[in-house]
This record gives C-alpha cells, sequence and structure tokens, in this order.
C-alpha cells in the first residue's frame, strides 16, 4: 500500500487514522504492518465503502482538505470499488534499532551464510558483497548511479538492497544509502578494516522532504536536523528546492526533537 508523505507524517503525528483507496480488491488486511520512511503503520480495519457515502469527517481523518477533494483523489478509476482502510502509528521500525547492534563474531558468521544463500539463490550471480562495497564508497549517492558503476537495472539494485536493509546492514537516505554500523562491521569482517569518513552525528535530514530540497540542503552543507535548526526559515526558503511543504516537515521533525527554525 503506497501513502504520501503528508499521510505517513498525519498517521504519525495522530491527524491521519483513514486512508480511502480505489482497488480491484483489498490490498492489505487487518493486521498488516506497514514498514515507511516514519516507522511502522498497522492497518486496523479494511471495508468497502459507496463513494455517496464518505462525509466530510472521513475526508478530515484521511487529511484531505475537503470532501470535495477526497472525491477528486478517488476519481480515477470509477469501475473499481473504494474502500476504507483503518490506520495507526504503530513506533519506529524494528530495523533502526538492529543497525546499530554490532554483531559478535558468531553472528557475522550467520550473517555471511545468509548473504551466501541470497547470491546462490540470485539468477545474476553473486551481488551481496558488490553492493555493499559499493554502498560503503558512494554513501549518499542516487541509486541510479550506484546500479549503473555495476551494469544493473535501477529497479533491480533497489530491490536487492532492501534484502540488504532488511538485515540491518544498510540504511536507507533521502537520497542514497549508506552501511549502517552493523553493515559496516560485516564488511570489515570480510575485507579488512577500511578508513572511512566520520559518520555524521545528529539526526538525518527526514526522507519525506524529497530528492529536491534535499540536495539544497546538502549544496550549503546541512545534513542533519541539528544543523537546519541553525538556520532561519526564511534563509531557507530562499534555496532553490526548498519549498514550504518541505519547510513544514522539517519544522515538524524538529520539534519532536524540541528543536526549531532559528529566529
Amino acid at each position: 500500500m503506497m501513502m504520501r508523505p503528508a499521510e505517513l507524517e498525519g498517521v504519525r503525528a495522530g491527524t491521519v487514522d483513514l486512508a480511502f483507496r480505489r482497488w480491484d480488491r483489498p490490498r492489505v488486511k487487518v493486521g498488516t504492518r506497514l514498514r515507511t520512511a516514519v516507522g511502522v503503520i498497522e492497518v486496523t480495519s479494511v471495508e468497502e465503502v459507496a463513494l455517496s457515502r464518505l462525509r466530510a469527517e472521513d475526508a478530515r481523518r484521511a487529511g484531505a482538505a475537503s470532501l470535495t477533494a477526497l472525491k477528486d483523489a478517488l476519481a480515477a478509476r470509477p469501475d473499481r470499488p473504494v474502500f476504507r482502510v483503518g490506520l495507526r502509528y504503530g513506533g519506529t521500525d524494528p530495523r533502526e534499532t538492529l543497525r546499530n547492534e554490532i554483531p559478535e563474531p558468531g553472528e557475522i558468521t550467520t550473517i555471511l551464510a545468509g548473504l551466501d544463500r541470497l547470491d546462490a539463490a540470485s539468477p545474476i550471480g553473486p551481488w551481496t558483497r558488490d553492493t555493499l562495497r559499493i554502498i560503503d564508497r558512494h554513501p549518499e549517492v542516487r541509486a541510479p548511479d550506484l546500479a549503473a558503476q555495476l551494469g544493473r537495472e535501477t529497479p533491480d539494485f533497489k530491490k536487492d538492497v532492501r534484502k540488504l536493509k532488511e538485515r540491518g546492514l544498510t540504511e536507507s537516505l533521502a537520497i542514497g544509502y549508506r552501511l549502517s554500523p552493523r553493515g559496516e562491521t560485516v564488511l570489515d569482517h570480510e575485507d579488512g578494516p577500511r578508513e572511512r569518513a566520520p559518520r555524521r552525528t545528529g539526526t538525518p535530514l527526514p526522507r519525506t522532504i524529497g530528492a529536491p530540497a534535499t540536495r539544497a540542503l546538502r549544496a550549503v552543507d546541512v545534513h542533519t536536523l541539528e544543523a537546519v535548526s541553525g538556520w532561519r526559515r526564511e534563509d531557507l526558503a530562499a534555496l532553490h528546492g526548498v519549498g514550504p511543504i518541505a519547510l513544514d516537515r522539517l519544522e515538524a521533525a524538529m520539534a519532536e526533537m524540541g528543536l526549531g527554525y532559528a529566529s
């Protein structure tokens, strides 16, 4: 179930607890836990509803500007039924905890055996170590650029990176990836320790602000929410690519940490 950044932020904040979709059949079940850019979102209900029965309260709970706006969003594919999906925030993604856990030698052996199984099952042959290495050498680089260096199609490359993320070895950034501390430990066990640029301290920029805003902030050496808090909102607004939606999402993310824009 795909969700827009605004929906995700609304569910996390508790202002959104419904979503409406036109599907040929239910695409999620009650109890489904969706891992998203803002954490885990749980599906609490799924039911088919008539478009004519939607009310303003449904629109509000879905984060729509109005009932008309909600119906306009559901105007496509009118031959498909409308489903009302209940949602609630289920907390942070457990992979965030896993990627910061440094494995013991015995656990590293188990992790490497799992990577060997992925390699053996792949139609392109071994890929896990090469993927870890290229992410390690080129953190915060776009997936299409990394895939091109490996001679791979971007969708297949992204799918494989997600398999590494499931094991806590990589983490997704607003643009590109980086190895987690767990991933660095595993790769160092294979290749020997290597010198890396110091890991940025602080809270990474939220992925929900979008790539244009992320690129604009990186261009002025702003890579974390703590660094954002040193800027005035109006100064960031003057950067090409940083629009009001991105600014609002940055503000909301900082507020959770007790931070805000400089005055």
